[in-house]
């Protein structure tokens, strides 16, 4: 039975004791208030209606002290986006974003909580506060020489290794690896997946870097779709900036914004508006060092005519030199002959034995001479032409060399540039075989060193 005291006390109805909750908040908060503070879990629901928890803000993985449930109505909903785009379209309403609202606290019945019934947003608060945040970083980073450690990387001649920290599955990924494959070229990616936006993709990113960094390879590649300022946040922390600054190879980002520069872009090697950019960027260097490599030959080819040409006339005026020389000796001596008998007439034998000494001697002479000069010069002809045959197509040939061309008549120097069921012509030779492929590759890592073709092996002059 109950006492006087129970008896003189009103008991509640559930649906009374919420009303007068509900009247008594409307009493104590009749106008719109604004509460700043950080989103968690939000949520967007089929009708239009976005829902979330906003906290005070809390280190990652920390949970938070005090929350309030905020609901945005489909109604105040575009009112909202409408600020939104106003701002540019910078701010996204998502986990992790601190944000200034405004709206009607409300005592919600059917679930028995205080919630606030959101109506307008401040864009330039949150702008200001990632600025804030941005400006803070990047000056510590600055601090411990982080913001070129990266940059201060040689980067590779022919980066075919490539590492590429994206969403598996998403539009850079495959834009990424599209612009790669198209290129004809032997690249290999090694995927690290991550999360690029929303909670926890801090963490993912940082944990892909790690993954790569025990990878061999030459570049990484960080790349993402645009979106929002505020979708892009974790490419402007410090965790993630350090994790690039710590790689030992160089990284390449492609973040997918036209205007701001994140701090990843700040502290990677470099930095491209989108994946696609980073991926041509790469397929132009591998393009570079072969136009390199195909112009240094020609040019090393050009200078072994041209000397082989240069010693070939150095040989014929050599030739030319002495025979004039032995011309004129000759020449000389004849005369010589010729006047003798004069002399002899009136001289004495001994005189005539002095004279044929020397014409002797002189004749030993001349010819010792250009003999030498005669040798010198056919051993100078018979090394340049072991040198010409060593370069003459048909003599490799014949002893065993082949050229493969394919069907537009271009020398096949490698397995990608003929594909399965091409025709190609191999030139031995004795005449020209045609044959097919019917098999092949798509990739194909590259040896660490390509040597260079071997120089077929002279042949001996017969003597």
């Amino acid at each position: 039975m109950p006492t006087g005291e129970e008896q003189a006390s009103p008991t509640w109805k559930v649906a009374e004791l919420a009303a007068h909750l509900s009247r008594l908040m409307a009493g104590a908060f009749p106008d719109d208030l604004w509460v700043e503070g950080q989103i968690r879990n939000l949520s967007r629901a089929p009708n239009g209606h976005v829902y979330f928890q906003l906290t005070d803000p809390v280190a990652a993985g920390a949970a938070p002290t005090s929350q309030l449930g905020v609901v945005l109505l489909q109604a105040e909903r575009r009112h909202v986006n409408e600020l939104l785009m106003r701002a540019g379209g910078a701010v996204r309403m998502d986990d992790g974003i601190e944000v200034r609202i405004a709206g009607r606290l409300r005592w919600w019945s059917p679930r028995g909580t205080v919630q606030l019934r959101m109506t307008s947003i401040d864009p330039e608060f949150t702008l200001g506060r990632l600025t804030a945040d941005r400006d803070r970083t990047l000056a510590a980073l600055a601090a411990a020489g982080l913001l070129t450690a990266n940059a201060a990387l040689p980067f590779p001649a022919v980066p075919l290794r490539v590492g590429l920290v994206t969403s598996d599955g998403s539009a850079a990924h495959a834009d990424f690896l599209a612009e790669l494959g198209a290129s004809g070229y032997a690249f290999t990616v090694r995927l690290a997946d991550a999360r690029t936006q929303g909670a926890g993709s801090e963490p993912s990113i940082v944990a892909a870097l790690e993954r790569l960094a025990r990878e061999p390879l030459d570049v990484v590649a960080l790349v993402r779709g645009g979106g929002a300022r505020t979708d892009l946040v974790a490419f402007d922390t410090e965790r993630v900036a350090r994790a690039i600054a710590a790689m030992a190879v160089p990284v390449l980002t492609g973040i997918g914004h036209e205007i701001d520069r994140s701090i990843a872009d700040e502290v990677a090697h470099t930095s491209f508006k989108t994946p696609t950019a980073v991926a041509a960027a790469l397929v132009d260097r591998v393009r570079a060092f072969l136009t390199g490599v195909d112009d240094l030959w020609a040019a090393t080819a050009r200078v072994a005519v041209q000397r082989l040409d240069g010693a070939e006339a150095l040989v014929a005026e050599r030739s030319r030199r002495v025979a004039r020389s032995a011309d004129r000796a000759l020449a000389h001596h004849a005369a010589v002959i010729d006047a003798a008998p004069g002399r002899l007439g009136r001289g004495t034998t001994r005189g005539l034995d002095r004279q044929s000494a020397r014409l002797e001697a002189l004749t030993e002479r001349v010819l010792a001479g250009a003999g030498r000069w005669l040798d010198r010069s056919e051993r100078d002809v018979v090394a340049l032409d072991l040198r010409l045959r060593a370069h003459d197509v048909d003599r490799a040939l014949r002893r065993g060399w082949s050229i493969t061309r394919d069907a537009a008549g271009r020398v096949v120097r490698s397995v990608d540039q003929v594909p399965a069921g091409a025709t190609m012509q191999t030139q031995v030779a004795d005449g020209i075989l045609t044959s097919q492929v019917v098999g092949g590759r798509t990739s194909v890592a590259p040896p660490e060193h390509v040597p260079d073709p071997p120089v077929p092996p002279t042949e001996e002059p017969t003597p």
